[in-house]
C-alpha cells in the first residue's frame, strides 16, 4: 500500500455516466475514496454517500472530494441536494457552499 503521503498527493478522478458519477481517490486499482453521485434532472445532483479507507481518515479527504464537487456543481450551473450525512454537515456549516444548495 502506498504511503499516505502519495496518497494525499495524489489526483482527485471524475467519473461520471449522465446517471451517476463519482469523485474518488484510487492507487492501484483500489478505492481510498469516494463521494458518490447520481443525476436528478439536468440541473441538481443528489450526494449519495462518501466513504474514506480508514488509512486516510483524519486527513480531510472527505472535504476535499467535496469541494472537488462544489467546483464542479459551480462550473456547469448545478445545484447540490445532499442526502450523504457527512456531506449534508460539511456544506450547512459552510457560508461558502449555501450558493449550489
Amino acid at each position: 500500500m502506498a504511503t499516505i503521503e502519495r496518497i494525499i498527493s495524489m489526483e482527485i478522478q471524475h467519473k461520471d455516466n449522465n446517471e451517476m458519477g463519482m469523485f474518488f481517490i484510487e492507487e492501484n486499482g483500489v478505492k481510498l475514496a469516494e463521494l458518490v453521485y447520481s443525476w436528478n434532472g439536468n440541473d441538481r445532483i443528489i450526494i449519495e454517500h462518501t466513504e474514506v479507507d480508514d488509512v486516510l481518515r483524519g486527513k480531510n479527504i472527505g472535504k476535499e472530494l467535496l469541494a472537488t464537487l462544489v467546483k464542479f456543481a459551480r462550473e456547469k450551473g448545478i445545484k447540490i441536494v445532499p442526502v450523504c450525512l457527512f456531506a449534508k454537515s460539511v456544506l450547512d456549516k459552510n457560508k461558502e457552499y449555501q450558493d449550489v444548495l
